[in-house]
This record gives C-alpha cells, sequence and structure tokens, in this order.
C-alpha cells in the first residue's frame, strides 16, 4: 500500500497501526515492542522508526505528557487535534473544534508564525469516570 508522499505501509508499520488502532488508551512504544513478540523486524529502533512514519502519514498523533501514541481517529482535519485524557483510566479522546482551530491558527499566522500541526491535550475525568466519582 502507498501512501503520500512515496511512503509505503510495509508489514511492521501496518501491524504498529493496526495495535494503535485496538489499544483503548494512549500507547507507549515499548508496550507496542512487547505485543509485537518475537516478530524478527521487532526492535526498539523500528518502532520508533515505525511510529515516526505513521505521524508523518498523519495516521497518528503524540500525546507528548504521555510520551504515548493513538491512531488518528480523522485522517481529513489537517493534523491538528485535541486531546482529552482521562486522569483516572487514562483514555484518550480525540477532538476536532474547527472554530477553535480556525482562531488559534489566525492567532499563530498573525505572529508570523507557520504552524505545521497542532496537539492540545486537556486532562480530566471522561465521562464514565466522571459519572463514576
Amino acid at each position: 500500500m502507498c501512501l503520500k508522499r512515496g511512503g509505503r505501509l510495509t508489514p511492521l508499520r501496518r501491524r504498529v497501526l493496526t495495535l494503535l488502532l485496538e489499544s483503548p488508551e494512549p500507547a507507549k512504544a515499548y508496550d507496542l515492542l512487547d505485543k509485537l513478540g518475537s516478530t524478527g523486524a521487532a526492535k526498539p529502533p523500528s518502532v520508533y522508526r515505525s511510529l515516526e512514519f505513521l505521524l508523518e502519514m498523519g495516521l497518528a498523533h503524540r500525546i507528548e505528557s504521555l510520551n504515548a501514541f493513538v491512531a488518528c481517529g480523522h485522517w481529513d482535519h489537517g493534523h491538528a487535534a485535541v486531546f482529552l485524557i482521562c486522569d483516572r483510566c487514562g483514555s484518550a479522546g480525540e477532538l476536532h473544534p474547527d472554530n477553535a482551530l480556525r482562531v488559534l491558527k489566525s492567532e499563530v499566522s498573525s505572529v508570523g508564525f507557520e504552524m505545521r500541526n497542532a496537539v492540545i491535550e486537556i486532562r480530566g475525568l471522561c465521562a464514565a469516570c466522571a459519572k463514576a466519582a
């Protein structure tokens, strides 16, 4: 499978993406490595290269504060996202508030900064955890 800018979704990249899609919470690189098991190509550098590829292709996001990765739930959003991170269960929901992102882009442009992507993290309790509290 070929992607934008000539990238190839190799078997290892496809497996890493599948693991991200199946994960109920953001996944750390070494957790992915453990899940890949004894696959010959599953070494830390190759997992990190696979994650970098998925980030570059817009198929995943990195949540900096958790040092973890999630599959991108909205591939057509221009790579700006807001993550709602639950402090209790560890889940991370993805939002794309178009109006807020337009305002952010406008503010950023007004100071001459060229934005490539934006990831905003909001911490708190998800609906299920807030209800249980």
